[in-house]
């Protein structure tokens, strides 16, 4: 039987992001000091080290020194990452617009599918808006129906691990610290790329063109 120390590692090691609603036993392992310092010893026999975002309640691996082979995994990451950025960002808009939320979504935060799929569907705009997520690569859905729109990305973003569905037989979903890293890696990009992504998609939601 795996230890909990072998979970996290194995974890950490695959790219996966721990935090309370994706892994209680993993994130609570690693608030015990000296087993944050144990993973950290392991992890950086692999050159890794343990990083977590800006609130601390999402833990992941980093790489612990950067050298060629390093810097091209991380250009590629990135690429990877900034073009799943926009579909995530709009629909992040979406959800937050449509359900009357005051806050983006975050960690533990749940969403009710039925529920958003009924104001989508009493609100042309917002059902623009999912057409238009909804055909983003990231997403690739050629689907003509909005519900099943909404649950091919709700699919997919179990399957990249920015939700959770507890109960397969309910279609409720919940938020995982993975969201919360989105808008760090939004927050990096506007100060070092000068890409200004939150502004742009704060503008586009003004105008129209989100929403």
């Amino acid at each position: 039987m795996k230890s909990v120390k072998g979970k996290v590692l194995e974890a950490l090691l695959a790219g996966q992001f721990i935090c309370r609603t994706s892994d209680e036993e993993s994130f609570e392992y690693l608030q015990v000091a000296a087993n944050e310092r144990d993973i950290e010893t392991q992890l950086n026999l692999f050159n890794r080290t343990l990083a977590s975002s800006s609130s601390g309640d999402v833990l992941f691996c980093a790489y612990q020194q950067i050298g060629s082979s390093e810097r091209r995994a991380l250009n590629q990451q990135f690429k990877d990452i900034s073009a799943s950025l926009l579909p995530l960002v709009e629909w992040l808009v979406l959800v937050q617009e449509s359900l009357g939320h005051n806050a983006p979504l975050s960690e533990g935060d749940l969403v009710r599918l039925n529920e958003l799929q009924g104001v989508i569907e009493d609100t042309p705009a917002f059902n623009e808006a999912l057409a238009k997520i909804a055909r983003y690569p990231l997403f690739n859905s050629t689907a003509t129906s909005i519900d099943a729109q909404l649950k091919l990305i709700f699919k997919r973003l179990v399957e990249l691990g920015y939700l959770l569905k507890p109960n397969d037989d309910k279609q409720i979903f919940v938020a995982t610290g993975k969201v919360d890293y989105v808008f760090d890696v939004i927050k990096y990009i506007d100060e070092n790329e000068h890409l200004a992504l939150s502004q742009q998609a704060e503008t586009s939601a003004t105008q129209g063109d989100l929403l």
